[in-house]
């Protein structure tokens, strides 16, 4: 696992597609891997249980608690940016923390 021929504690995958699926296999004690499970390109909201069943996947490799929910990556990939609005960004950030909550209390 990268956890074990790097200083790296934590990693960060892009899911926001299937184009981007990775599994983590493994990892050390102290590694976290944070799941972008929510795409910054588009304002349309992923299905909260789409979400749910997504870090259900992952925790069948890695222990829940060694993971993390984030966005696809910043909310703009370039200068012009995405084509989202300030209010789907607030949403997606809001969903983020409402889900982190059900899941890791």
């Amino acid at each position: 696992m990268v956890f074990n021929l790097t200083k790296g504690r934590r990693l960060f995958l892009e899911y926001d597609d299937e184009r981007r699926a990775v599994r983590a296999h493994g990892s050390s004690p102290a590694a976290e891997i944070c799941s972008g499970l929510l795409t910054t390109k588009r304002g349309q909201m992923e299905p909260r249980d789409e979400i749910l069943r997504r870090i259900d996947e992952a925790a069948k490799f890695v222990d829940i608690d060694q993971l993390c929910l984030s966005p696809q990556c910043g909310f703009s990939s370039n200068a012009i940016g995405n084509l989202i609005s300030v209010e789907e960004q607030k949403a997606k950030l809001g969903a983020i923390v409402d889900i982190a909550k059900e899941v890791w209390g």
